[in-house]
């Protein structure tokens, strides 16, 4: 398993988490992104820079991602494209994407562009709090514990 970040968008708080899971568990972590970036030093992550242009990375990342790989992203439809390939979505606030959940949230990220193509101010995200900082820790510590035993469970077979 590898994880993915959409990382031109994803606040530095949450990519702080993922350097530190990423050391602690010894996985690959890829950031992609259209501007560069600062990362640390470390044989487990990896910057991948594309071009700049709408959806570039995010192309970037489907093109290369695996079954069972997981992708950080608050684009919904990233995140329909990653779960259609067998991969796990996680948004940067903690909510785990599913097959079940995917198509109401595109639905509605539909009808919220539908909105404020037609003038009318649907506001933006509320600032990243602290609680959205724990679930998302939360959400990434049980997938990849989830993972872990997964794997040895597999070793034993």
């Amino acid at each position: 398993m590898k994880i993915w970040i959409d990382a031109d968008a994803c606040p530095a708080v949450i990519k702080e988490i993922l350097y530190k899971a990423s050391l602690r568990k010894k996985m690959q972590l890829i950031l992609v992104a259209n501007t560069p970036l600062r990362i640390p030093h470390s044989p487990y992550i990896h910057k991948m820079l594309v071009g700049a242009g709408p959806d570039v990375a995010d192309k970037k990342i489907v093109e290369n991602i695996a079954a069972g790989d997981l992708v950080i992203t608050a684009d919904i439809p990233l995140a329909a494209e990653v779960i259609a390939k067998g991969g796990h979505a996680l948004s940067p606030r903690g909510e785990m994407f599913s097959a079940e959940s995917i198509g109401g949230r595109l639905s509605m990220r539909d009808f919220l562009d539908d909105l404020r193509s037609n003038g009318i101010n649907t506001g933006g995200p509320a600032p990243l709090s602290n609680s959205d900082r724990q679930k998302f820790a939360g959400q990434l510590d049980k997938l990849l514990t989830e993972k872990a035993g997964n794997t040895a469970g597999n070793q034993d077979q």
